[in-house]
């Protein structure tokens, strides 16, 4: 069996390397990284800590329109299609380098493999819905994170082919947890100590591109004491640069911001974190899994569960509502297993295995 696995994202990188790392074992599978996160703090530390392979192709396309990156992601990733002919095309999550990987997948007939199938936000507005309904609607084989995604898929109408599998994240997290202590100094090097700090990540198109949503939350942040530590994301980077050439902004001395950082200082930080705020998908998860309390900067989320069990809370973007989130975040009481046991890559051999002698 040959896969051509498509990938271009940081939580794609986690993904994939969980899933690798058994399907490797007995599948032939092709990289193919669209460039999507290209700069090495975004992108090349991700496959050097993840043992990931290097890429079969890379074709460092990145940056510009949402359309003008997946029309150029699909022109390339059909020509790879078409030399390496697969019997399989596996594509993870919802970026545009899933939507390109799918697209370019079904207008040659070849079988299409999503991973974390069946998210729903149910805000049309967020490109990574639109990625997600279409990517799942021409999918062969839908491997769902948890029951609810299962839920999602069959009231579109889609059964065929899908499992609950739980999240592959959480098999990254199993492995990775007790190497980031022993290899990540992030700690030390920021000279901060546990439950001492309140860790942020914000790169959403609806949070950062908008002046005022940025100014809104950075200015909410000034209020607090707490230690603030902000990796930021270039292109947050670049938005609140502007803001402060505006003469609008001033930023505290307690907000700390740092470049990205790899995936075992990000779980290290995250581990030992008082308070998570974000609007990532994947760090809202993560939080969950290290029992941290989560501000989610955002109107909805695909991880309802994180919510109904008090681990997590939507915060629209008001100085009041996040000034009053970051006081009342607390750990919850209740913490079900909602992402499965972290075996989620074996179960997804298992079923491919099946599929594939049962053609």
């Amino acid at each position: 069996m040959k896969i051509v696995t498509v990938i271009g994202a940081r939580p794609q990188f986690v993904k994939a390397a969980a899933v690798s790392r058994v399907l490797r074992e007995s599948v032939q599978e092709i990289y193919v990284h669209t460039g999507q996160h290209y700069d090495q703090n975004m992108s090349g530390i991700f496959f050097h800590e993840l043992g990931i392979p290097e890429p079969d192709y890379n074709l460092g396309i990145g940056g510009g329109l949402h359309g003008q990156m997946t029309g150029r992601q699909i022109e390339a990733i059909e020509e790879i299609l078409i030399r390496e002919s697969p019997d399989s095309v596996m594509v993870y999550g919802d970026t545009n380098s899933t939507l390109a990987g799918a697209l370019a997948a079904v207008k040659l007939h070849i079988p299409i493999i999503h991973v974390e199938a069946g998210l729903r936000s149910f805000n049309r507005k967020m490109p990574e819905e639109i990625n997600r309904v279409l990517v799942d609607h021409i999918s062969t084989v839908l491997f769902c994170p948890t029951d609810i995604a299962k839920n999602h898929l069959a009231r579109e109408g889609i059964t065929t082919g899908v499992f609950v599998v739980g999240d592959v994240m959480m098999d990254s997290l199993h492995y990775f947890s007790d190497i980031a202590k022993t290899r990540s100094n992030i700690l030390n090097l920021l000279n901060i100590e546990p439950q001492k700090y309140i860790l942020l990540t914000m790169h959403r198109a609806e949070n950062v591109d908008d002046d005022e949503t940025l100014f809104t939350v950075l200015k909410a942040l000034n209020t607090t004491r707490e230690r603030i530590i902000f990796p930021v994301h270039p292109r947050t980077k670049s938005k609140i640069k502007q803001l402060l050439k505006q003469d609008r902004l001033i930023i505290s001395s307690n907000i700390v911001m740092i470049d990205p950082v790899g995936y075992l200082d990000m779980i290290l930080l995250e581990s030992n974190a008082k308070l998570i705020m974000t609007d990532s998908g994947g760090v809202q998860k993560e939080a969950y899994w290290f029992r941290v309390p989560c501000i989610t900067l955002r109107d909805e989320t695909e991880w309802i569960e994180t919510l109904e069990s008090g681990w997590n809370q939507l915060v629209a973007i008001q100085e009041s509502a996040i000034c009053n989130a970051l006081e009342t975040a607390l750990p919850s009481e209740i913490h079900p297993d909602y992402y499965g046991k972290g075996d989620a890559a074996v179960q997804i051999i298992k079923h491919l295995k099946e599929m594939a002698r049962s053609n």
